[in-house]
């Protein structure tokens, strides 16, 4: 129940968030709520895709494909209020993040995938509508360059997963994966955490 609610708040968020990012460029409205809902359940989309888990996500529960396309046009109109809200959403961001890793997991520890895959899942779960996102709008996208991110997702999956193999109560373990993940996705941003980056320059003939 909690991670549900947590998931709705995360891909509202996440919504608005691509619906900044496509005011942007200046996209009309219906350009608008499909980068809304690419960045919201664009992860969950090409998880599914990938496993072939069907139906997908957002065809299973339509009202998830609403609620983003309402939270993307909401967004036209109160778009100074979001920005002017940025750190909450920021938090927002930091728990629809491990809110959808842990989802990602679920999904392939029902169809039996083994580990490797799971957290493979979580990480495409949780980063791949940002990707999304940045690539529609033409951006460089910043789950590869800034603080730690898709990294948080990783690391996130991997605690999921180990917990449950030492037999720990799925609740117990969903409530420490998300606070754990939470703290080390704000620390990141706080703090400037990030990996090291790999800067290669061609020598001049």
């Amino acid at each position: 129940m909690l991670l549900s609610i947590l998931y709705i708040i995360g891909i509202t968020a996440e919504a608005m968030t691509g619906a900044l990012a496509a005011g942007k460029r200046h996209m009309d409205w219906f350009g608008v709520m499909v980068v809304a809902s690419a960045t919201a359940i664009g992860g969950g989309t090409v998880r599914d895709i990938l496993l072939g888990h069907y139906p997908l996500g957002w065809v299973a529960h339509p009202q998830y494909l609403v609620i983003t396309c309402v939270a993307g046009l909401l967004t036209t109109v109160l778009g100074k209020w979001v920005v002017r809200f940025h750190k909450i959403f920021i938090i927002l961001d930091a728990i629809g993040l491990i809110v959808f890793s842990i989802i990602g997991c679920q999904v392939a520890i029902t169809m039996g995938l083994s580990p490797i895959i799971c957290v493979v899942a979580a990480v495409v779960t949780g980063v791949f509508g940002g990707l999304l996102r940045d690539m529609i709008t033409r951006r460089r996208p910043m789950v590869l360059h800034k603080e730690l991110y898709a990294s948080v997702s990783f690391l996130a999956g991997i605690m999921y997963l180990t917990m449950l193999h030492f037999n720990v109560p799925a609740d117990i373990t969903t409530l420490v994966t998300l606070t754990v993940g939470f703290s080390l996705r704000m620390a990141a941003v706080f703090f400037s955490w990030s990996l090291p980056v790999f800067k290669f320059e061609e020598a001049k003939a």
